[in-house]
């Protein structure tokens, strides 16, 4: 059954590659948006980008997903609010940025991470306590909002500073407003199933998920990191692949022979 419901990650995994590809992406759509926009532009793009960041629900899905009480889930959802808006803010307006894929890798492994610790990993592989969750949440919240302002540069902020502050509180925002959407519904969900048996049953197979999620999304962030450092260095650049067409003469390659039956 363990096996089952792993097949089944990955399935699921597989199956959302494309959208974990492009998630944090900004278009080119986006990008004019912004410019011919308000504000408000910058709100529902925090919270589209929240709600499609599978690697920030990830983690704060591992980070409710033993609480189970109201002011718990709050508290812990705070520190890691103030913890990404701290270096969303600060980042994107000093213009503090690094590499977006290798960023989100280390996003990646803080979804490991959690996911390591809920079923006891501290205490069965290193025999020590789990460290202290509250500023191991801080930590992750500002690495978290760090990513989000690797990707927020990516925009027109304009260079009169005090609308660009506008347009990034207006993003952080929107995050929020995402955040809370995703959380909602995270919350409502574990609530339902912590009533059902299979709760404590599966509870350690869908850690076990959360970190192979991870260790995925982390190559993922990692192939994107070599494609953009080095993308001649692949099998197949795209000169060469042209040249391979051009060589095989593939365009004008028919065969009229298959049009008789």
């Amino acid at each position: 059954m363990t096996h089952f419901v792993l097949r089944k990650w990955l399935g699921l995994i597989l199956c959302l590659t494309p959208l974990i590809a492009w998630a944090h992406g900004i278009s080119e759509e986006d990008r004019q948006r912004m410019l011919d926009g308000s504000y408000l532009q910058y709100v529902g793009l925090g919270a589209s980008h929240m709600l499609t960041g599978y690697d920030h629900l990830l983690f704060l899905f591992g980070v409710v997903f033993f609480l189970k009480t109201f002011r718990d889930v709050a508290k812990f959802v705070t520190i890691f609010t103030i913890g990404h808006c701290i270096t969303l803010i600060f980042a994107t307006f000093y213009g503090i940025t690094w590499n977006y894929y290798l960023v989100d890798a280390i996003i990646a492994i803080s979804v490991i991470y959690k996911g390591f610790d809920n079923n006891g990993g501290f205490q069965r592989v290193f025999d020590i306590q789990s460290p202290n969750l509250m500023w191991a949440v801080f930590f992750f919240g500002l690495l978290h909002g760090f990513g989000l302002s690797t990707r927020l540069q990516q925009l027109p902020l304009g260079d009169d500073p005090v609308a660009m502050l506008w347009r990034i509180l207006s993003f952080n925002l929107g995050v929020e407003i995402g955040q809370i959407a995703a959380l909602s519904a995270m919350v409502a969900l574990l609530a339902l199933w912590r009533k059902r048996p299979s709760y404590i049953r599966f509870s350690y197979v869908a850690n076990l998920g959360l970190i192979y999620a991870g260790v995925y999304l982390l190559f993922v962030q990692l192939h994107g990191y070599q494609h953009d450092v080095a993308p001649d260095s692949f099998r197949f650049p795209i000169e060469e692949h042209q040249h391979v067409h051009e060589d095989m003469n593939i365009e004008n390659t028919f065969d009229e022979s298959r049009n008789a039956l």
